[in-house]
């Protein structure tokens, strides 16, 4: 598991072993049930392969401490995403892409929990990138691949596995990496990976970059106790990195930087030309598009949001958030201020945005609504809302989502439940029932409810 550190600060179990190359992984010393765990839910860690984490290395040798933008191209079902935004400079923006619309709803889900406002998550095809060139400090592109690395843990795999489609694999991955590559800025840094074995989709395909695409690759200074393996190529002479399952303890995975020509990151000015690129619209752009007719000819509908409710939206947020807090149909949603030209930027380019910032509120009929997202999210303001902590039983009930009992000092309105002390969501109290207001696709769907399992925490940390 890998800790999410804007929310527990220390290992919840000093007795659990680290991750020898992620400062936030930790191994189990068995498998919890991991469903019925709240604080999986409250964004508290995330279940990664431990190989997996070996991406912090890459992040920490080669970029520079100032706000990045960064893309993480097939980033579902988030592990990369989450540890990505972790490990990024403060007031960075992730944007984290999924073609599979199904499986990008569950990326913008496990994003939304971890917390953090800096992100945004589209559905596209790497192609559809082509209009945001050179916006990019660095890309993450753990590509689709045969999947060797699995063969381990799932033995079924290997009966899906032929030549036919390792050739197909590196074909794609081919296209994938030639469409992506102009939104790389000069000198901007890729992240390669695979889960796989064969030279043919890791080393050859490094080797085209270098040859193709004109790219460095770039080392990583590792001690030789984590028994990372290195280039399997014959006459191979740069720098890669395979983990297999019988020298590191984790699944198969194979890692490669490299650098973009014609500039450096380290030297950049940071994030601030965003705000005028290209393809961020012009105050008169914007003045124009307020000013837009609906499609019977009339005014464009007005926001649903008052000012008074704009107002006592803004009361729930940390003062000095940096974030805009802007109407999004009948959606208020909070978004770093310093991106938004970048934003501007995905909408321009017609990219399909599945979520953005953090949603802060829905007005419904005069109700203002609080967002589950606000209930996860760091920029929740302290006693914004009042608290009830609920035991294990009535967690797991309302992740389920049914009915959950109040105490009877709970007042009237929405109140925030939280479980040893982190925020589950809220709920809605009307006196005689409390309306549960956990998101119904989010909700726990297994029909058997345990005692309360075995956790690798002890207590708030």
């Amino acid at each position: 598991i890998r800790l999410n550190r804007d929310k527990l600060s220390a290992p919840p179990d000093a007795a659990l072993s680290p991750v020898p190359w992620c400062s936030d992984g930790y191994y189990l010393p068995r498998r919890p049930a991991f469903t019925f765990d709240p604080l999986l839910h409250a964004g508290c860690y995330y279940v990664q392969e431990a190989a997996s984490m070996f991406v912090e290395q890459a992040v920490r040798r080669y970029l520079p401490a100032r706000p990045l933008a960064v893309l993480d191209l097939c980033a579902a079902p988030g592990g990369k995403s989450t540890h990505l935004r972790s490990l990024l400079p403060p007031d960075s923006l992730l944007v984290a892409n999924e073609v599979v619309r199904p499986r990008a709803q569950v990326l913008a889900e496990n994003l939304a929990k971890w917390g953090n406002p800096g992100v945004a998550v589209t559905n596209n095809d790497p192609a559809d990138f082509a209009p945001l060139a050179c916006r990019f400090d660095a890309l993450l592109a753990d590509v689709p691949c045969s999947g060797e690395g699995m063969f381990r843990k799932d033995p079924a795999s290997i009966g899906e596995w032929s030549e036919a489609g390792v050739e197909a694999c590196q074909q794609r991955q081919r296209r994938i990496l030639a469409d992506i590559w102009p939104c790389l800025k000069p000198g901007g840094l890729i992240i390669y990976s695979t889960c796989t074995y064969n030279v043919k989709e890791d080393e050859e395909n490094v080797r085209w970059m270098r040859d193709a695409l004109g790219a460095e690759v770039l080392s990583l200074d590792i001690p030789a106790a984590w028994g990372v393996a290195g280039n399997l190529l014959p006459g191979g002479d740069f720098p890669v990195y395979r983990f297999l399952p019988h020298r590191t303890r984790g699944e198969g995975f194979f890692l490669a930087v490299l650098r973009k020509a014609g500039g450096d990151l380290s030297l950049a000015s940071g994030a601030e030309e965003d705000a005028s690129g290209p393809l961020s619209p012009s105050p008169k752009d914007n003045r124009r598009a307020g000013r837009k007719k609906n499609a019977k000819g009339g005014r464009a509908e007005a926001s649903p949001f008052s000012k008074e409710q704009l107002s006592v939206v803004r009361r729930w947020l940390a003062e000095d958030c940096g974030c805009d807090v802007q109407a999004d149909g009948p959606l208020l949603r909070a978004f770093p201020t310093r991106w938004t030209g970048l934003l501007a930027g995905l909408r321009a380019a017609s990219l399909r945005l599945l979520a953005a910032g953090v949603p802060l509120a829905e007005a419904k009929g005069r109700d203002l609504v609080p967002c589950h997202g606000l209930a996860l999210g760091t920029l929740l303001a302290p006693g914004a809302f009042p608290r009830e902590e609920v035991d294990y039983a009535r967690a797991v009930a309302y992740l389920r989502k049914e009915a959950v009992a109040l105490s009877d000092a709970a007042p009237r309105g929405f109140v925030l439940l939280t479980f040893r002390d982190f925020p589950l969501g809220f709920v809605k109290n009307v006196g005689n029932r409390a309306n549960n207001l956990y998101p119904q696709e989010w909700r726990i769907r297994s029909g058997h409810v345990p005692e309360e399992p075995y956790f690798f925490w002890n207590t708030r940390t």
